[in-house]
């Protein structure tokens, strides 16, 4: 049996941001909320909150991918439609007092590119496993 392309991203995107949102709580210092964060990788703007969101984030798509390919569907799915609405409303947050999560360009662009890849895959990919499985 071949694994499902819906388990294998929300695998591998679960660890990495879980990773992101570990490293990112030893470079946030004291910014736990607002518009003011440090760098994590030099790029990416992080403080506590928005490391707290990655760790949840991560955790639902991890443990949805090892839980089957309809759980890894769903959860891609709602992630990747969160992370197109963050990645979007993003631009307009920066420089305001409602950035809680201390967002920047390079957040916008991974959170924009993170959605396209989880809702293509949940929305397109193992639809003939599902029906397969409707039908064994």
């Amino acid at each position: 049996m071949t694994q499902s392309p819906n388990r294998l991203v929300a695998t591998i995107f679960g660890a990495v941001y879980l990773l992101v949102g570990v490293l990112g709580l030893f470079v946030a210092g004291g910014n736990v909320a607002g518009p003011d964060g440090a760098l994590l990788l030099g790029v990416f703007q992080v403080n506590h909150l928005h490391n707290i969101a990655h760790l949840a984030i991560g955790a639902a798509l991890l443990l949805s991918g090892l839980r089957g390919t309809a759980s890894a569907k769903a959860v891609n799915v709602t992630v990747g439609a969160v992370y197109l609405l963050l990645g979007i409303v993003g631009f307009f947050l920066v420089g305001t007092a409602l950035n809680i999560l201390a967002l920047n360009t390079a957040d916008h662009i991974l959170h924009l590119a993170s959605a396209i890849v989880l809702l293509g895959t949940g929305l397109a990919l193992d639809r003939s496993s599902a029906a397969r499985g409707a039908t064994a």
